[in-house]
């Protein structure tokens, strides 16, 4: 661990928005969910949810490369929990839903807590879960097309919510509490120790201000 590479975590970290997070309903492609997950960790999302039935999610959530270390992905089992919990936590459930009643997605104010539900590829939001979200929001096109990869969609309602929160100042200190942005920062600086902690029930070891760690555990 370089003083320059801990540093840097401790800025990403700094960034992460805990109430900004995206829901996927049944989501299943590998490259989507790969795509999907980058773009969270791009724009300082803490933790991503999803329903995933047919556990593609898990099957396929190594993809994502290196940001599976970054961004945490919650399961849940149906969509109705999953939106149950995100509105217990006070998000709005904004749906990428083209319907009568969906608006234009920069109409949206993105600094509240939020929750950016994605359907599947083949058959978008669920009748279910569009009935549950506060809002649903569409991408203006132009094209014969009516509606975007889930991917690429989910990078503009992302970006759109980090424009608006950049703006609002959300990015500046940390919005973590201090115990989770600790135990957060340890598990990125050192996976492979924190593994062994809590495989053994250890608290992990203080870190020095350069990120190495102040005593070894497993030394010897």
């Amino acid at each position: 661990m370089t003083p320059e590479r801990f540093q840097k975590l401790q800025r990403v970290l700094t960034a992460r928005q805990p109430d900004l997070t995206v829901l996927m309903e049944n989501v299943h492609k590998s490259h989507n969910i790969a795509a999907v997950m980058r773009t969270c960790d791009a724009v300082g999302t803490f933790q991503a949810h999803a329903v995933s039935a047919q556990a593609e999610i898990p099957r396929h959530h190594m993809v994502s490369g290196g940001t599976r270390r970054y961004v945490r992905l919650k399961l849940h089992d149906d969509i109705s929990a999953a939106c149950h919990e995100l509105r217990t936590g006070g998000h709005q459930i904004l749906a990428a839903h083209l319907s009568d009643k969906a608006i234009d997605y920069r109409e949206l104010d993105y600094t509240r807590p939020t929750a950016l539900l994605l359907g599947s590829e083949l058959w978008g939001v669920s009748g279910i879960a569009a009935e549950q979200a506060d809002n649903h929001v569409m991408i203006p096109m132009s094209g014969m097309v009516t509606s975007l990869n889930v991917s690429v969609a989910a990078a503009i309602l992302l970006y759109e919510a980090r424009r608006q929160r950049e703006e609002a100042g959300l990015y500046e200190v940390s919005r973590l509490p201090e115990d989770v942005f600790d135990k957060t920062l340890f598990e990125w600086a050192h996976p492979q120790i924190a593994m062994r902690c809590r495989e053994q029930q250890l608290p992990y070891p203080s870190l020095t201000e350069d990120g190495d760690l102040a005593e070894n555990p497993f030394a010897g």
